[in-house]
């Protein structure tokens, strides 16, 4: 997949042109957490690309647009969402999708003023050569959202486009949504978070070296930086870690661990967020691997404690609750072997059965 980034300061219309070379089926969205809805939309727009024999392309937007609105227009009521991927592991998620190229479209102010006309006229025609445009039921874009389906079908036929409206995925009745998973994560039900996503959820990221508290304290852990302002969750969990397995193995089972999201309370004050993995059977150091952290079970929220040694007391806690989780009836002992033994079945929704 070809990504294609657009600076906020630069000319969208001559930066598309130079980069933008074929005609494509298209599919506009932020693609947030890449849920079933989103995996009905990417699937429509393969199939429809494979058919004419032209590219399957996806524009989204980073920032989120309500998190360029949130800041300024504070009297409006606009909250920005917490992100429930970074841009690496969405991207990630769209190319095992099939989408051939990906237009990373900056959201700034020059874009958010700009007439849903002008839009399709200059960045979807002119840019993006667009040749069939695949949206969901409820898509509405431009600058005080005025563009709609009906438009979209209007300037398609001025402008030599076909455009498909694509229903909602249902569960439970209700319309898969972003917002339905960042809610069931909020309130620890990753069962449900699972059924909107069609996986597990997971956080991925590189292991960095951190301040070693957690090694002094009897509990190394693997760091990872996020790459959000908000994530979707925060608190201390019972994780499985995939992305450990040595050179060449063609399976794996995660590692059972107790993870710390969060900006972490009880050592610093204002710090920025960070992932912090114990692994319950584990002592190699993996620094610089791309990890993937499957959340499996909520704890407790983040805590302040009045000394390192109250700290270092939870954490075991922590750790021996972990281990009852994943292994019910086990010795709560340092020497508890905690490998999960069953290997994760990564089922890729966007490929038909």
């Amino acid at each position: 997949m070809r990504i294609i980034r657009r600076p906020a300061d630069s000319d969208h219309a001559a930066d598309s042109s130079r980069v933008a070379a074929l005609p494509c089926v298209l599919t506009i969205g932020n693609f947030d957490g890449v849920h079933l809805g989103h995996h009905a939309l990417l699937r429509a727009v393969v199939e429809r690309a494979r058919q004419r024999g032209i590219l399957a392309a996806l524009l989204s937007f980073w920032p989120h647009p309500q998190h360029f609105f949130a800041p300024r227009f504070p009297d409006r009521g606009i909250t920005a969402p917490s992100r429930l991927s970074s841009r690496r592991e969405q991207w990630s998620m769209v190319a095992r999708c099939g989408i051939d190229r990906l237009f990373a479209l900056r959201f700034d102010e020059k874009l958010a003023l700009c007439p849903a006309e002008t839009f399709i006229a200059r960045d979807l025609v002119s840019g993006m050569r667009v040749r069939h445009l695949v949206v969901g039921d409820d898509f509405r874009f431009g600058a005080n959202r005025r563009g709609d389906f009906a438009m979209l079908v209007r300037e398609g036929e001025r402008w030599g486009f076909t455009v498909e409206s694509i229903d909602s995925v249902l569960y439970n009745r209700k319309r898969v949504s972003s917002s339905q998973v960042r809610e069931a994560l909020a309130q620890g039900r990753f069962d449900q978070a699972e059924a909107l996503l069609g996986r597990p959820y997971t956080i991925s990221g590189h292991v960095v070296h951190g301040r070693k508290l957690g090694r002094t304290l009897g509990f190394p852990t693997l760091n990872l930086r996020i790459d959000a302002e908000s994530p979707a969750l925060r608190g201390i969990f019972v994780v499985r870690v995939f992305g450990l397995k040595d050179e060449g193995a063609t399976t794996e089972a995660g590692v059972a661990g107790v993870a710390s999201l969060g900006t972490r309370p009880a050592v610093e004050a204002g710090g920025r967020f960070l992932l912090e993995v114990h692994l319950l059977d584990w002592s190699r150091e993996v620094y610089g691997r791309i990890v993937h952290v499957e959340f499996l079970h909520k704890l407790r929220d983040e805590a302040h404690f009045p000394s390192l040694e109250a700290l270092r007391a939870q954490i075991e806690m922590d750790r021996n609750a972990a281990i009852a989780y994943q292994h019910p009836g086990a010795v709560n002992s340092r020497a508890n072997p905690c490998v999960n033994p069953h290997v994760n079945p990564r089922v890729n929704p966007c490929v038909n059965s």
